[in-house]
């Protein structure tokens, strides 16, 4: 029985399977906690126990196997423990080199062994919880999971953040985003989702940047930028309230209490660049020349003023990708937007619609310092039957660091990549 089914089960007998995550010796019993991917548990040796002397000799993470009867028991971490009856063991570990009070750089040296602890167990179930709610959101309205290439020929997002591969004997690059095939796909199957790796060069050391991360994206033809918007808010809050049924315990275990949470239903506050310019100038005196890009310093001041997440669309049309387009009403700005998480843990989401003019597109790829040559396949979508598309991108660690409360994004990812970060 997996030892999150344990308390459904007082006054049986059961069998667990699982690890020691805890032990205590007294000269008449061994304590011990034994852990699994659903909790943990107490079970207790007294020395009348015929196994008492076989349970002395287990040592922290031994592998093992007990049968025996639960009771209900408030003084035990979980408030249940088992009287045991037969003890098998599996594995006698040696001695386990994660202590109490170890550096983050040295749990992130051994992360194949902290893997294992309840704090990144919890995060990883909801990471997973995340997953499956992005993708069942969007599996309901119809959209097809589509997988994308992770080499590509040219920059998505910009050439200074590419990661180049040998290609045989070519150049190649890890993707940034899967969007320009995306945009190639909806032609056929019209509304279109992914969940996928990409990467990203950024030579930062911040708690909020991985070179490899996970992006779950959608792309839909005929769809345009306010319902852009609304399809993107209404997954955000899909995922939030999927993972407070399923993962509340989980959270309260990394510190974050649920109830901060249930707030997060559309509709989501909006603004404009220009207007969090303004906002940012009125209640916090920062002066921000229009034009400029908003740092996470100046994202975190307005994220202050929402407990759930804020949209800001419409940012300078000269700071943006090639293939967002102008706004006809605001014509400085793109019909663009970004989702900032509240409490300070910056974009979440960033998304479009998709420029339809050819001229425009090759204006701002020269512009840019890109060969229209190199885009004659993605210029192509404009020549033959070119109708309004958007999407967006949410990136999946930014998120689970957001839900869970962690101080660093490198915990909401099984096994952190960054700039000096490569191993296990």
């Amino acid at each position: 029985m997996n030892i999150g089914n344990v308390p459904e089960s007082v006054g049986k007998e059961i069998e667990i399977r699982g690890w020691v995550y805890r032990m205590r010796e007294t000269k008449e019993r061994v304590f011990l906690i034994i852990r699994d991917s659903g909790g943990i548990v107490q079970v207790v040796f007294n020395r009348d126990h015929p196994q008492f002397e076989e349970a002395k000799k287990l040592t922290i993470e031994s592998s093992l196997i007990v049968k025996g009867v639960v009771k209900e028991d408030k003084r035990s971490p979980s408030g249940y423990e088992i009287i045991p009856k037969k003890l098998k063991i599996v594995h006698i570990a040696e001695r386990f080199p994660i202590t109490r009070d170890q550096s983050r750089e040295f749990l992130l040296d051994v992360r194949h062994l902290w893997i294992r602890s309840r704090r990144l167990t919890a995060a990883m179930k909801v990471r997973s919880t995340v997953l499956e709610a992005f993708r069942e959101f969007y599996r309901e309205q119809g959209y097809y999971e589509l997988s994308p290439p992770i080499l590509t020929p040219v920059a998505c997002e910009g050439k200074l953040t590419l990661f180049e591969v040998k290609y045989y004997d070519k150049k190649m690059y890890l993707t940034q985003s899967w969007q320009l095939y995306a945009e190639a796909a909806i032609f056929g199957l019209e509304k279109i989702f992914t969940i996928s790796p990409c990467f990203r060069a950024e030579k930062s050391k911040t708690s909020r940047h991985l070179s490899e991360f996970w992006m779950a994206e959608m792309e839909a033809a005929w769809m345009e930028f306010d319902e852009l918007q609304k399809s993107a808010e209404e997954c955000v809050s899909h995922i939030v309230q999927k993972v407070l049924e399923k993962n509340s315990e989980d959270l309260k275990l990394l510190g974050r209490e649920p109830k901060a949470l249930e707030a997060v239903k559309p509709p989501f506050p909006r603004l404009t660049y220009t207007e969090a310019l303004e906002l940012l100038e009125r209640k916090h005196g920062l002066k921000i020349p229009w034009g400029k890009d908003l740092r996470t310093i100046e994202e975190d001041k307005i994220s202050s003023h929402f407990d759930k997440p804020v949209i800001i669309t419409n940012y300078p049309k000269e700071i943006m990708a090639f293939y967002k387009p102008k706004d006809p009403r605001y014509p400085k700005t793109a019909k663009c937007m970004d989702m900032i998480a509240p409490e300070g843990y910056g974009e979440i989401i960033g998304g479009s619609e998709r420029d339809t003019d050819i001229n425009e597109l090759i204006t701002w790829l020269k512009k840019q310092g890109e060969k229209p040559e190199h885009y004659e396949w993605y210029l192509d979508m404009r020549r033959y039957g070119s109708v309004p598309h958007s999407g967006y991108g949410l990136g999946i660690e930014r998120v689970v660091a957001w839900l869970c409360k962690l101080d660093n994004i490198k915990d909401a990812i099984a096994f952190p990549r960054t700039m000096f970060r490569f191993k296990p």
